[in-house]
């Protein structure tokens, strides 16, 4: 792991992928990715583009949250087309702006009923392809790891405490093996 600040060092330049630099806003619910990304936004101004969180842009939409897993496919596989097309069409119209992207596509594979390497072979990809459409990794654990409520404004997000648990655990698993993966300390640090 990474603290911020510092990369894994396994990066080279030509894996970049074209286009601007992206950074993702990732971690499990309620670990305050929205609301960095507002912060992000505010403070670096007209040189960054926030890319919104399509799972939530869905169910905002009249998407319902699905629990039935045939339904739970079909959602997530909306939600990586959405995701992924947003971040291109943002790359297009704001070249020399930074993306900050409020989730990526390597995602859905912690919501996938049936496991990330089903994920992405349902959705026509490999997990590497969808690391390498980032430059950068900042992921935001969970504040239920420490024991704290996670309430939100967000009503789509339904999650139990353990669930949230559970599903940082996969997502930094999911992200971790990208090269520039970082790791803030926050929670950790309030639950000593």
């Amino acid at each position: 792991m990474t603290s911020l600040g510092q990369t894994n060092q396994s990066h080279r330049p030509d894996e970049r992928h074209p286009g601007p630099f992206r950074t993702v806003l990732t971690g499990g619910p309620g670990g305050g990715k929205t609301t960095a990304a507002d912060l992000f936004r505010r403070e670096i101004g007209d040189r960054v583009i926030v890319v919104p969180e399509a799972a939530t842009m869905l169910f905002a939409g009249g998407f319902s949250r699905p629990t039935e897993v045939t339904a739970a496919r079909s959602a997530q596989c909306a939600i990586f087309q959405v995701q992924r097309n947003l971040e291109d069409i943002q790359a297009a119209n704001y070249p020399e702006r930074l993306l900050l992207c409020d989730r990526g596509t390597v995602d859905g594979g912690a919501y996938w009923p049936d496991g990330p390497d089903d994920y992405y072979e349902s959705v026509g990809t490999t997990h590497q392809t969808e690391l390498a459409r980032y430059d950068a990794v900042i992921f935001f654990e969970t504040a239920a790891l420490g024991g704290h409520g996670f309430e939100s404004e967000n009503c789509f997000r339904t999650e139990s405490q353990q669930q949230a648990i559970d599903l940082d655990g996969r997502l930094r698993e999911l992200w971790r093996p990208h090269p520039r993966f970082t790791y803030p300390t926050r929670h950790r640090s309030l639950r000593r």
